[in-house]
C-alpha cells in the first residue's frame, strides 16, 4: 500500500507540472497567432488597396462616341475597365509587347486609312502573340485559313503568312475597309471582325436596329468592341491605373536585316548557322516559316529576316 501511494503521489505531481507547461505554451502560441494575424491584417490594408474605377467621360472607339449616359453600356463598360486593369501580370505584358509590335502595326493601318484604335483589336484578339483559337484561327489578327487564301496569304505545311505580322496586319486592313464599306461604321466592323457578318446581319435584322451599341449579342461579341476600349485606355495611359513601368522595361523588336531566297532550303538550321544564329532565333524573327526545311519547287523569291550581330549569343 506504501509503494502504491508513492506510485500514485509521483504520478500527481508530474500531471499539475505537465498542466502548468501545457498552459504556458498555449499562451505564448495564442499570443504568437495574435501578434502574427494583426501584421498581416496590417500588411493588407496599408500596402494593398482595390477600388473602384473612374471611367473618362470621353470614351470613344475611333472617334465614334460611347453612349455613357445609358446605365446598362456603363455597367458593362466598367465590366472590361475592372477586368483588364486588374488582371495585373496580363497588362503588364501587353504594355511590354505593345512596345515592341505597335511601331510595325501603326504605319501599316495608317497606310490604309484605318483607324490607330484598331492596333488595340490586334490585342484584344490576340495578346500580340501567335497564338491559334480552337476554330483555328491564327496569328495576331486571327485569321481563318480560307480568308488568308482568299486574300493572297501562302498557307501550307512549309509557310504560313498569318504568322506573318506584316503581311497579315495588310490583309486584316483589306478585311476591315471591307465591312466599313458595309455597315458605314468602324464599331460595327470591329463587332464584324470578331462575330462575322453573317451573325451581325443576323442580329440587326432580327432586333431591327442599326448601331453595335443598341444590339443584343453574344457574351464574346458584346463585350468585345468595350474591351477594346478598356485595353486603348489602360495601355495609352499606365500610370493613371496605377502601372509603373520605365522604358528600360519594355520589350524591343531586335534590329534585322533581310536575305533573299528563291530556291530550296534543305535545312534552316544550317541555314542558321551560317548568319551565326540557331534555328530557335531564325524562327523566332521568321514564324511564318512553319517546318525545319523549304521545299520552294517552283522558285518563288521569299525574304527572310536575320538579326543583327550583336544582339544574341553567336553560334560557333
Amino acid at each position: 500500500m506504501k509503494f502504491l501511494k508513492n506510485v500514485l503521489m509521483v504520478l500527481g505531481v508530474v500531471f499539475v507540472i505537465s498542466t502548468l507547461i501545457f498552459a504556458m505554451q498555449s499562451e505564448q502560441e495564442g499570443s504568437s497567432v495574435s501578434e502574427d494575424t494583426t501584421a498581416v491584417e496590417k500588411n493588407v490594408s496599408e500596402g494593398y488597396r482595390i477600388s473602384a474605377i473612374d471611367i473618362p467621360e470621353d470614351l470613344n472607339f475611333a472617334g465614334e462616341a460611347v453612349p455613357q449616359q445609358d446605365p446598362e453600356i456603363m455597367e458593362r463598360v466598367d465590366r472590361e475597365f475592372l477586368v483588364n486593369t486588374y488582371w495585373q501580370s496580363n497588362a503588364l505584358l501587353l504594355m511590354k509587347r505593345a512596345n515592341k509590335y505597335f511601331p510595325i502595326i501603326e504605319p501599316i493601318l495608317a497606310k490604309n486609312g484605318i483607324p490607330d484604335d484598331f492596333k488595340y483589336l490586334a490585342v484584344a484578339e490576340s495578346g500580340l502573340d501567335n497564338v491559334v483559337s480552337r476554330a483555328g484561327a491564327t496569328g495576331f489578327w486571327q485569321i481563318m485559313k480560307p480568308t488568308g487564301k482568299q486574300y493572297g496569304l501562302e498557307i501550307n505545311a512549309n509557310v504560313d503568312e498569318r504568322y506573318h505580322l506584316e503581311k497579315s496586319t495588310e490583309v486584316a486592313c483589306r478585311y476591315l475597309n471591307k465591312y466599313k464599306k458595309k455597315y458605314g461604321n468602324w464599331t460595327l466592323t470591329a463587332a464584324a471582325y470578331n462575330a462575322g457578318t453573317g451573325s451581325i446581319d443576323k442580329y440587326l435584322g432580327i432586333q431591327k436596329v442599326k448601331d453595335y451599341y443598341d444590339l443584343l449579342l453574344g457574351q464574346e461579341t458584346g463585350r468585345y468592341v468595350f474591351r477594346i476600349m478598356a485595353i486603348k485606355e489602360i495601355l495609352s495611359h499606365p500610370e493613371k491605373y496605377g502601372f509603373d513601368l520605365d522604358k528600360e522595361d519594355m520589350y524591343n523588336a531586335v534590329p534585322t536585316f533581310q536575305v533573299e531566297v528563291a530556291k530550296p532550303v534543305s535545312s534552316f538550321a544550317n541555314f542558321a548557322q551560317e548568319y551565326e544564329i540557331n534555328y530557335k532565333i531564325l524562327k523566332r524573327h521568321n514564324p511564318w516559316l512553319r517546318e525545319a526545311h523549304l521545299n520552294n519547287q517552283s522558285g518563288k523569291r521569299y525574304t527572310i529576316e536575320i538579326p543583327l550581330k550583336g544582339h544574341y549569343k553567336e553560334t560557333k
